[in-house]
């Protein structure tokens, strides 16, 4: 439901606004904000008044911030939707990457992947979709690889222990 009404606010505001790209740095910050615990906690206080609210949102962007970007604050502020920040935020980030046909990537392993194999698994995945991709590297426990594209529903897992077992099912299989 809120990335519904989300779609919404965000459809809304790249209609009116000449300069999105601008918009969405900030909203991506106002994002990283917000997900703080004393912000977040708040904005979701029923003690805050909604003018409170949208001030505190407004005092952060600063005297200099775009007049479209200060308006659709104040509209959500208005109608109590401050919250959805983060959600418009994600939902114009993807539009972007749609548009520019460039796409963000997480790629999960137990060891870091050197600069060379990291470019290399790049390039496949721009032949496989047609689309730019830039991978992030995050260690983790895991004893293979697993790349994830959100924006495309692209994941692809490569484990040892799946592989083990798919070998021993295809032995079982074979005698």
């Amino acid at each position: 439901m809120e990335e519904l009404i989300a779609k919404r606010y965000a459809t809304a505001l790249s209609s009116v606004s000449k300069d999105i790209k601008g918009i969405v740095n900030v909203l991506n910050v106002l994002t990283e904000v917000i997900t703080t615990e004393e912000v977040k906690t708040a904005l979701t206080s029923p003690i805050v008044s909604a003018d409170k609210k949208t001030e505190m949102i407004l005092s952060a962007l600063g005297k200099d911030a775009d007049i479209t970007l200060v308006n659709f604050i104040k509209i959500l502020g208005e109608n109590k939707r401050l919250d959805l920040i983060p959600a418009i935020a994600k939902v114009l980030n993807s539009d972007l990457q749609k548009e520019s046909n460039k796409y963000e990537g997480v790629l999960k392993s137990s060891k870091k992947l050197g600069k060379e194999e990291l470019s290399k698994l790049e390039k496949t995945l721009e032949k496989y979709t047609g689309s730019k991709i830039k991978l992030k590297q995050e260690k983790t426990d895991l004893d293979g690889l697993r790349v994830s594209v959100d924006d495309l529903g692209i994941e692809v897992n490569f484990s040892k222990e799946r592989v083990k077992e798919q070998l021993i099912d295809f032995i079982k299989k074979s005698l």
